[in-house]
């Protein structure tokens, strides 16, 4: 019998962990640290064999295949040892590939991803698709291959982690949203090292199969290698002859029917947001949707939780989580949204930032600056003589309490930290979730 080690208990992990058991591997889920309980539940239930807190390293290496959770990074010891020995090492979705009959509409990008995704999907299913979250949404892909009751359409987040781990897996719809600078940490500092992890979509792909891509971004045009497929181009300032935003309206001519939909209409504000709405309706287009029922999903579609999220309007100030910009150029795409003036709440763990690249829009946007985090100094550094008043706390409560009392009727308290939230908080999510609180509590 073939052996499965899965690395990381998690969603991906445990899905992995049960399709293996469903193809007749046997299993083992070996995880680092402690696996949630919900998880501990599951795999006892499915008589799934697994560890925590530490690596068995001599069964790890006994494995026929590997399935490691993207946020294990290449450079770990077990990793690098699986490599070594040449055992196979791939990623969750691409396991489930292998055994799903679906076609697939995969995501990615450094902004942006989540909401397309969700979008994507929300737009399929309102039209009467059927059609799934997977991926960095959702539930674990291969545990809904394993189940067996698997839709016609799979709409797939990948960040480049997954990406890296992914080799044979071929997306019917690829969409690559922008690339720009992330994670550079998990590729040696090397910009380059990033942007060609992002254009792994396009692998595999063929003259059969649609690429879109978003033809302003200048990462994405650096690093374009010619897809051997059929190219969409996105683009509002008229790159493009299929996909544009002209006059106040996104035009798509895909298909016989084009499809107009004026910009006041969407549901998402913001720049970014109308790439984000194109690539998704073009998505859907080329996926089979009417261009009828593409606007009317696209009319319908909520965002989720911490992406320009209005939380409350207080004295005629608008409260704004966007707790999810944890890079720089969200926070440039939350920052340029805006239309009146701005009390800013950043800061978190720094992951390399270069500010610079916000100073124009905050001389033009920002009134104060209220920094939130463990340690502020190169925020306070960076906006000192760029923006009017910089304030340094260290709680949610000081934050709040501050924005508060720099607020004026008619402006926007906007949470868009521009960094990772593991200073104080234990995701973005936790942070967002925790603001949001906290002004709900003003009285």
């Amino acid at each position: 019998m073939e052996k499965l080690v899965v690395l990381g208990g998690g969603e991906s992990g445990v899905g992995a962990a049960i399709l293996g058991k469903v193809k007749g591997f046997e299993v083992l889920v070996s995880d680092s640290a402690a696996i949630k309980q919900n998880y501990r539940d599951e795999l006892n239930a499915e008589g799934i064999e697994f560890e925590e807190g530490g690596h068995s390293e001599e069964r790890v290496l006994q494995a026929s295949l590997v399935v490691k959770s993207p946020g294990i990074p290449e450079t770990a010891p077990i990793v690098v040892k699986l490599r070594q020995k040449g055992v196979p090492v791939i990623s969750e979705i691409e396991m489930a590939g292998r055994y799903s009959k679906a076609h697939f509409i995969g995501i990615t990008g450094a902004n942006g991803k989540t909401t397309t995704t969700l979008l994507t999907h929300h737009i399929l299913t309102s039209a009467g698709f059927k059609a799934s979250l997977a991926g960095n949404v959702g539930f674990s892909m291969a545990r809904q291959v394993a189940r067996g009751n698997e839709p016609d359409w799979y709409v797939i987040e990948l960040s480049s982690f997954q990406l890296d781990d992914m080799f044979d897996f071929r997306c019917d719809i690829a969409i690559l949203c922008n690339i720009t600078p992330d994670h550079l940490d998990r590729y040696d500092h090397d910009f380059g090292n990033y942007a060609r992890a992002k254009y792994r979509i396009t692998q595999n792909m063929g003259p059969d199969q649609m690429f879109i891509y978003n033809a302003d971004d200048k990462g994405t045009l650096a690093y374009f290698n010619d897809p051997k497929t059929q190219c969409v181009p996105v683009s509002t300032i008229g790159r493009s002859n299929c996909v544009n935003a002209y006059k106040g309206a996104i035009q798509i001519n895909i298909g016989t029917t084009p499809l107009y939909f004026d910009i006041a209409e969407l549901p998402i504000k913001g720049r970014h947001n109308v790439y984000n709405s194109m690539m998704a309706m073009s998505a859907a287009l080329l996926a089979g949707v009417e261009p009828q029922k593409v606007a009317q999903g696209m009319r319908t579609f909520r965002n989720a939780p911490h992406r320009l999220e209005l939380v409350r309007t207080l004295d005629g100030v608008d409260y704004v989580n966007d707790s999810k910009a944890t890079n720089v150029d969200a926070a440039w795409f939350a920052l340029d949204a805006q239309t009146r003036p701005v009390v800013w709440i950043a800061g978190g763990k720094d992951k390399g930032n270069d500010y610079s690249v916000l100073f124009d829009l905050c001389r033009q946007k920002v009134k104060a600056l209220v920094c939130l985090g463990k340690d502020n100094q190169k925020l306070i550094d960076n906006f000192t003589g760029v923006i009017p008043t910089v304030v340094d706390t260290h709680s949610l409560a000081d934050c709040v309490a501050e924005c508060r009392r720099l607020a004026s009727q008619g402006d926007v308290v906007l949470l868009s930290p521009c960094c990772a939230s593991f200073d104080l908080f234990t995701s973005y999510e936790n942070r967002g979730d925790l603001f949001r609180q906290e002004v709900l509590n003003i009285k």
